[in-house]
Formats: structure tokens, sequence, C-alpha cells
């Protein structure tokens, strides 16, 4: 019997956790398993610009960064794809770097390391050229680099209609399907 496709999504402290708080949603929506790895900095933007009382949704897996005993710190634990959501830019360093000093770098260099489905969403502007560098570095080493890239061709009237927009395109990086916009040529 197959099992259910297992994806990662990692929230690390840039601003903009609410793409990857979407994303964990419509993942579970999709019947994913989803296990949400969240750095220290992260949960303090989540109470920033969520609220104090924001609760993961039911059925995801949480893992702290320094969470040493989560499966997600070996590659023989299966994974299918891993999206890193917002990617702050210390983050994105580590990852270019290989330099795994938490459960969120360390399970992206294993995603790297087995030619998995890496996609990362840098939320940083303007862009260094050392960020730039560690994204060119990321994309050779096998990532997806999608940054967070405003569109109007599908009629954004709210916030959340540009969020469900870059939802939409991870998900269809991840190959989940999904009715969150209107594509392009769609009524």
């Amino acid at each position: 019997m197959p099992r259910t496709e297992r994806i990662v999504v990692g929230i690390s402290g840039a601003s903009g956790v609410v793409i990857g708080l979407r994303t964990v949603e419509e993942l579970l929506a999709a019947g994913r398993e989803v296990h949400v790895i969240v750095t220290d900095a992260a949960r303090e933007v989540i109470r920033h610009e969520m609220g104090k009382s924001y609760r993961f949704p039911k059925g995801a897996k949480v893992h702290s960064e320094g969470d040493s005993a989560s499966p997600l710190n070996s590659t023989s634990f299966l994974v299918d794809a891993m999206v890193v959501a917002p990617c702050s830019v210390k983050s994105l360093s580590a990852l270019a770097s290989g330099y795994a000093n938490n459960l969120l770098t360390r399970a992206a260099d294993g995603m790297l390391r087995t030619g998995k489905k890496l996609v990362v969403v840098p939320r940083e502007t303007p862009l260094s050229l050392a960020a730039l560098s560690n994204m060119a570095q990321l994309k050779l080493g096998g990532a997806i680099i999608m940054p967070p890239c405003a569109a109007y061709y599908h009629g954004p009237k709210t916030v959340a209609d540009m969020t469900d927009f870059f939802v939409a395109k991870i998900l269809d990086l991840l190959g989940v399907e999904h009715r969150l916009m209107r594509r392009w040529g769609e009524r």
C-alpha cells in the first residue's frame, strides 16, 4: 500500500510567515502528511504577524528547530519534498553553504543531498549581492528559488488574494492540485 505523500514546510524568521502557514493549510486539505519546522525566530514573527493565539492546523506535525530527536534529522525518514517559506537571508546563507546547524537547515540539506525537491521562498527586499549569490548557489545545487513576486493578471483584491497566489505557485511546483487562483487564460 503506497504511503501518503510527505511534505516538510520550514518556516524561518522572515516576514511573510502567512505564506508558509497557508501552504501548510492547503497541503493538509489536499491530503498530504505535513511536517512543519518552525525556527525560534519564526515563532516570534508568527506572534507578531498572526497574533499570540495562532494555532497550527490539526494534523500538522510541528517540530522546533532544536528537536534533535525528530525523524526529519535523517534522510532514512522518507520525505517527498520540502518548502522553506518564508526563507530568511540567514537561513538562505546556511542552506547555500551547507551549514546544517538546526533541524530546518539539516532537513533542507538532506533534500539537496538526495536530489529531492526543495522550494526556497526568500522573503527579503532589496536583495544584496550575498543573497543573490546564495540563491544562485542553491539553484546550482538543485533547489527551486521562488521569490514571492506579486502578479496582477488574476485580479487580486486583498492581501489574502496575493498570498493565495504565492501559495498556488508553491503547490504547482509540488504537483499539488488546487483552486486558489484563476490561471492565465481561464475565465
